[in-house]
């Protein structure tokens, strides 16, 4: 059940400046953390993501295996009820009825003067999106990172996500992948993660631009 709170004066502005300070200021320690994994993982790559990945998931990996094979994702659409996988398609369309309208369009014109200006619109070349994962499934991530990114014309989405206790991802979230159309797939969660997206690994490529929750 939901907290119901009553405020005079003052009192709100202070209770709401105290609820906005948490989500600025992150606890003693958690910037030297990561900070740390970020340079591990630049430093050593797929070595760094399969330690950090054993250390925080409890999940060994191998460079081998860090993606998602088309076959796993293929199985893992297969296995879902088609009631679900309507649900994602709708929730799809519905994603991308709303983005549709946000497309900006360059323009081009000329001067009395014979200048030539303009603004030249263009996609990003790779986009990464990062699912959250662990105790609960979010497909709705990836629809919201990658139906956007698709109709933006960006040329390749790259999704990372933590895997599960087995090793394996979330097959409703591996349906959304295939749903809106993601090009490849990592398990791998956590700083590490967005580290890899940022600086690329043997395995994981680089990315323009990092979205998610």
């Amino acid at each position: 059940m939901a907290e119901v709170r009553r405020f005079t004066g003052e009192a709100f502005g202070s209770w709401l400046t105290e609820r906005r300070r948490r989500g600025v200021f992150a606890p003693a320690g958690v910037e030297e953390a990561v900070a740390g994994i970020l340079a591990e993982v630049r430093e050593r790559g797929d070595l760094a993501l399969i330690d950090l990945t054993e250390r925080f998931d409890k999940v060994r990996l191998s460079p081998e295996n860090l993606e998602v094979s088309r076959a796993e994702r293929e199985v893992a659409r297969g296995g879902l009820d088609a009631t679900f996988l309507a649900a994602l398609e709708t929730a799809r369309e519905r994603i991308a009825a709303y983005h549709r309208r946000q497309i900006p369009k360059g323009y081009r014109f000329e001067e009395a003067s014979g200048n030539i200006l303009g603004q030249a619109v263009r996609p990003l070349g790779r986009v990464g999106i990062y699912v959250p994962g662990g105790r609960a499934s979010y497909p709705s991530s990836v629809l919201m990172g990658a139906v956007p990114a698709r109709l933006a014309g960006v040329r390749e989405i790259v999704m990372v996500t933590p895997p599960g206790p087995d090793g394996r991802v979330d097959p409703a979230v591996l349906a959304a992948a295939e749903i809106a159309g993601v090009d490849r797939v990592f398990r791998v969660g956590g700083a590490q993660a967005v580290a890899a997206l940022a600086y690329g690994t043997e395995t994981v490529p680089p990315v323009d631009k990092i979205v998610g929750p």
